[in-house]
């Protein structure tokens, strides 16, 4: 587990530009955290990063939107609306591995449709400060096994005791 800290807005998206580097198509990046917590900027950081040149918005109501980019495209999944696991099936994840990174918000709530390998954010806000925040990053499974090192020492500047 990997324990950030983000004390502003820009080290927030100075922290999703760093783990660009570490990512490459078929990669699956779960959020996770309360409303508000960061989730879609994070993932506008990182796509912005990527290479993304439009605007990333969330997909809250139309659950999914792909971002091509210079370096990488992006697919922006909400699942917070889905009633039924069975409902991640008709998103159709897998294909879109095939091509890019897949970004879930709220996907700890559908972690059994996920692959096995996946970058897990968990992201909090500071109840004291909106500017601030908290994140664990864990590598899970053996592709990220292999990058854990090189991603501690990309976002070693914001790194705090978890």
């Amino acid at each position: 587990m990997i324990c950030l800290r983000a004390a502003k807005l820009a080290d927030t998206e100075a922290i999703a530009a760093a783990f660009v580097p570490m990512l490459r198509a078929g990669d699956c990046v779960v959020l996770a955290g309360e409303m508000g917590a960061g989730k879609t900027t994070f993932t506008r950081a990182l796509a912005n990063a990527a290479g993304v040149t439009t605007a990333v918005t969330s997909p809250t109501f139309t659950l999914v939107r792909s971002y091509p980019g210079a370096q990488l495209t992006i697919h922006h999944a909400d699942v917070y609306r889905l009633e039924r696991m069975d409902e991640v099936a008709d998103l159709a994840f897998d294909e879109l591995l095939d091509d890019g990174v897949l970004v879930v918000e709220w996907g700890d709530a559908v972690r059994a449709a996920l692959p096995n390998d996946r970058l897990e954010i968990g992201l909090a806000a500071d109840p004291n400060d909106d500017d601030v925040r908290t994140m664990e990053v864990d590598p899970i499974g053996s592709t990220w096994d292999r990058r854990a090192r090189a991603l501690a020492g990309a976002v070693q500047r914001w790194s705090t005791p978890c």
